[in-house]
């Protein structure tokens, strides 16, 4: 996992390759509420990139750091520096390739917990 320069000002930072994404990674990186929050915001517009600071969070942002970068270890989010602002895309493709189903069942039960509890 290494930093690499791509387009006109952006560079990426060290992700996981598809073949290195695992299953206990991706749970680890979704059973906590905020991360949860993060990828549900994502996916339901995951051909769009947002800043971190698009996302309301209800923590530090020290905190909302740590939680976008396990995330992006975990292989859930991809994350691409555009000028000093850092970009989150969901990479939807490589879960989806890897666990068929998974990340809309979690995303969907997610759904219906916020629903029952009115945290949506």
């Amino acid at each position: 996992m290494t930093p690499a320069t791509t387009a006109a000002g952006t560079r990426d930072l060290p992700h996981p390759a598809r073949e290195e994404i695992r299953l206990e990674g991706v749970l680890h990186a979704l059973s906590d509420p905020v991360r949860l929050r993060i990828v549900r915001d994502l996916a339901a517009d995951s051909d769009e990139l947002f800043a971190c600071s698009y996302f309301d969070l209800p923590v530090t942002k020290s905190t909302t750091t740590h939680h976008f970068r396990v995330l992006r270890e975990c292989g859930v989010i991809r994350q691409t520096y555009r000028g000093t602002a850092k970009m989150n895309g969901l990479r939807r493709q490589d879960l989806d390739a890897l666990f068929p189903g998974l990340l809309d069942a979690l995303l969907a039960a997610a759904g219906r917990q916020a629903a029952r509890l009115g945290t949506d």
